[in-house]
C-alpha cells in the first residue's frame, strides 16, 4: 500500500474513533437520555445502594438510596422527602446537609451525564476530578446577568479570600424546584509532561443544562473553590457536594472521551 493510501487509512479510522458535538441548543428532550442510546455508557450508581461511592476523605455521611423523592411546594419548599430504602435515586440526607460523596474510582477525560433535583433556595455542584465544579444553583426565574454562582457555572477559583475567574453560564437554563434537571458535560483532564509538569490546564468542552449549551470550550486553570484536597492529576474522582441544601441525584453516567472532530 502506498504512503498516501496508507494516511488516507489511518485519518478514516480515526475519525471513526471520533466524534461530533451534538446540536443540543434549543432546550428540546431530543428522546432519552444518550447513555440509553449510545455504546460505551456505564453507570456510577448502581440504583440500589452506594456501592462505589464514599464520604469525602473517608469520613461518614448521611446519603441515602431511595424509589422517590417528594417536593411540597407549600408545607416545605426548601426541604426534599425521602423513605430511606433501596432505589434508583440518592439523597444528600433528610436535612439536605451532608459531607460530600465521591467516587471511589478515578477517571480522566470523560462524557458525564446526571440528573440532579433541586429544593427552593438550594445549593450543590458536581467536581470533575474533585477539583472543576460545574454549580448546581436554584437560579429559576433569575432576571439578572448569570454569575460564576448560577447553575450551569464554571465556579470561580478561591484566592486571597476572593473569587477569581469562573465562567457564567451563557444562559439561564434552570427549572422549577422539585423538576428533575440534568446535566451532559464533556470534560478534559490536565495534560503533563514525562516530568510531571503541567502542560495544559483542564477544559470544559461543552456543557448541556437540559438540553441547551451553557458552556463552550472553558479553560480552567486550577481547582475551583470548595475543591478536594488533592493535586491536579491525569486521573482523579468525581464528587457530588452535599453540604448546602437539599439535592437529589439519579441516572448518574460516564464514559471515555472520545477525540472531538471540530466541526
Amino acid at each position: 500500500m502506498r504512503p498516501m493510501a496508507i494516511v488516507l487509512s489511518l485519518l478514516v479510522v480515526l475519525a471513526g474513533l471520533a466524534q461530533k458535538l451534538p446540536d443540543r441548543n434549543d432546550g428540546e428532550e431530543h428522546g432519552d437520555p444518550p447513555f440509553l442510546i449510545e455504546d460505551g455508557w456505564r453507570a456510577l450508581f448502581n440504583g440500589k445502594d452506594l456501592t462505589g461511592w464514599q464520604g469525602q476523605d473517608g469520613k461518614p455521611h448521611q446519603w441515602l438510596t431511595t424509589r422517590g423523592v417528594i417536593w411540597e411546594r407549600f408545607l416545605g419548599p426548601t426541604r426534599l422527602q425521602a423513605v430511606p430504602v433501596p432505589g434508583d435515586r440518592m439523597l444528600n440526607s433528610l436535612t439536605g446537609r451532608t459531607v460530600n460523596l465521591v467516587t471511589e474510582e478515578k477517571f480522566g477525560d470523560v462524557e458525564l451525564y446526571l440528573e440532579f433535583m433541586l429544593s427552593k433556595g438550594s445549593n450543590s455542584g458536581v467536581y470533575l476530578h474533585g477539583l472543576y465544579e460545574i454549580q448546581i444553583f436554584d437560579s429559576h426565574g433569575s432576571s439578572e446577568a448569570m454569575k460564576t454562582s448560577d447553575c450551569g457555572a464554571v465556579y470561580h477559583r478561591w484566592i486571597n479570600s476572593q473569587g477569581v475567574g469562573g465562567s457564567p453560564p451563557s444562559r439561564n437554563a434552570s427549572r422549577r424546584p422539585g423538576e428533575w434537571q440534568s446535566f451532559y458535560i464533556w470534560f478534559q483532564a490536565p495534560r503533563f509532561d514525562a516530568g510531571g509538569k503541567k502542560t495544559q490546564s483542564a477544559r470544559f468542552i461543552r456543557v448541556l443544562h437540559n438540553g441547551l449549551s451553557v458552556q463552550e470550550s472553558v479553560e480552567v486553570d486550577g481547582p475551583t473553590r470548595a475543591h478536594m484536597n488533592l493535586a491536579e492529576a491525569p486521573l482523579n474522582p468525581l464528587m457530588l457536594q452535599g453540604d448546602h441544601g437539599p439535592v437529589a441525584f439519579r441516572n448518574v453516567h460516564i464514559r471515555p472521551l472520545r477525540p472531538i472532530v471540530k466541526r
